[in-house]
């Protein structure tokens, strides 16, 4: 007879490793909301590893502090199962989701304003590769060490566990004839209910007993009112304050942004109305977290506002709010004057009838914030041209007229001579600028 018990030689399979820990929020090793400590415990690494790269990536560039207030938004803290941004979408709004939303807006405000420096930019971004790197290399080392470690003791454990003690077999009890429900005639619609010396009736699918309602007091029926006990109130839902907020953050707006519109160029006025708007949603989403409730379309429009303020900034100083037409038209070159510049609008560099004499070289500058900028240049002169377009199109002599390419960042420098058989004339330096719009370099007919 062959035994089933196994060999003293038989090493047992190894178990499986274990897997790393959820991903949650450290509600003890915490200095703002816990996410290093739980991306720590997480990743097997210091919590100090990513509170440095944090901090470092939070003053170079913002990011930092764009990862941890969506990080604190998106993951639970630790023995919780929702987060603090499913709370916010569901108009719950407490003091952790307000300060998380305002770490990344501001965080996303700092980062869009540095996107033009390529070094800022990538240094953060090699940063932030190289920690997500770490993070990877240091859960396959943990898993490879707990395999190898498991293999380790099954090869030295040697004598197989001892069989379990021998129980005896649970005793068979019938169901209790007098205190269960007995199911009557096979069917599991009506169950017969009571004990043996209490009422007996049959329980229907809808609550009633032989036919009827329960009445109150009785064996099946509600409790009856006790008199002098107070009814409990039946709590309400907060009032929703979402509608209220826009409209005070709408007509915030429009007032910070209307009582600076002549007075102040546009970007500046804009950001003044965009910042009057914040704060009002700001304080609605304060106000909410107290009183009331505020749904996802507030939590949505200020993540707009916050980034059409960044956009706003961005706006350089010279673009006006008012449209003006201007035309320059010097009539020798002693009145070429260095610099000519206009706000928003279109303006006009009419150089056709200056006497521009062989060897001689005028140089002179314009620009315009938000517009149009044609420059008209004499027919036999030489055109040493620099022009910058920041979005917008550039057209250049021989060019089609219905060519428009918009495109950002556009720097053109280039030297332009007069058509074939025409004596050369003197030479125009010309650096022309356009924050948006359009640069047009035309040649006079003669």
């Amino acid at each position: 007879m062959t035994s089933s018990m196994p060999s003293q030689h038989e090493a047992p399979p190894p178990a499986e490793a274990d897997p790393a820990p959820p991903l949650r929020r450290s509600r003890g090793s915490n200095v703002v909301g816990g996410v290093c400590g739980g991306l720590g415990r997480h990743f097997d690494l210091d919590p100090v590893i990513f509170r440095v790269v944090i901090g470092v990536l939070a003053v170079a560039g913002g990011l930092g502090l764009v990862f941890y207030g969506f990080a604190w938004l998106l993951i639970p803290l630790a023995g919780e199962d929702e987060s603090e941004g499913r709370r916010l979408l569901t108009g719950r709004v407490s003091g952790a989701s307000l300060a998380a939303l305002l770490m990344a807006l501001i965080g996303c405000g700092i980062f869009l304003s540095t996107l033009h420096s390529g070094e800022v930019l990538g240094f953060t971004l090699t940063l932030s590769l190289a920690v997500c790197g770490a993070a990877v290399w240091s859960q396959r080392r943990r898993a490879g060490g707990e395999t190898e470690s498991r293999a380790d003791s099954a090869a030295v454990l040697t004598v197989a566990e001892a069989p379990p003690e021998t129980k005896a077999p649970p005793l068979y009890e019938s169901p209790s004839w007098w205190k269960d429900p007995i199911v009557k005639d096979g069917s599991t619609g009506k169950l017969a209910v009571g004990y043996l010396w209490g009422p007996h009736g049959i329980l229907d699918e809808d609550g009633k007993v032989n036919g009827e309602v329960p009445k109150p007091g009785s064996q099946w029926g509600p409790a009856p009112a006790v008199p002098g006990r107070p009814t409990p109130s039946v709590r309400r839902s907060p009032v929703s304050i979402g509608g209220l907020v826009f409209l005070l953050a709408l007509l915030a707006g429009g007032l910070g942004t209307g009582l600076t519109w002549d007075s102040h160029p546009l970007g500046t006025s804009l950001q003044i109305g965009l910042a009057a708007a914040l704060a009002v949603f700001g304080l609605g989403l304060v106000v909410s977290s107290f009183l009331g409730r505020t749904g996802f379309g507030t939590v949505f429009l200020t993540v707009v506002t916050a980034g059409l303020l960044a956009l706003a900034s961005a706006l350089p100083d010279r673009i006006s709010t008012e449209w003006v037409r201007e035309t320059w038209r010097p009539a020798s070159v002693a009145a070429v004057q260095p610099d000519y510049g206009l706000g928003t609008g279109v303006g006009t560099l009419d150089l056709s009838g200056l006497p521009l004499p062989a060897g001689t070289t005028v140089t002179t500058r314009a620009s315009v914030g938000a517009g149009q900028l044609k420059v008209i240049v004499p027919k036999s002169a030489v055109v040493k041209l620099h022009a910058e377009v920041g979005l917008g199109d550039l057209q250049l002599p021989g060019a089609p007229a219905d060519d428009i390419d918009i495109a950002p960042d556009r720097d053109v420098t280039r030297t332009l001579q007069p058509p074939a058989g025409t004596t050369p004339a003197g030479t125009l330096d010309l650096s022309l600028e356009v924050g948006l719009g359009q640069v047009e370099v035309t040649r006079a007919a003669s």
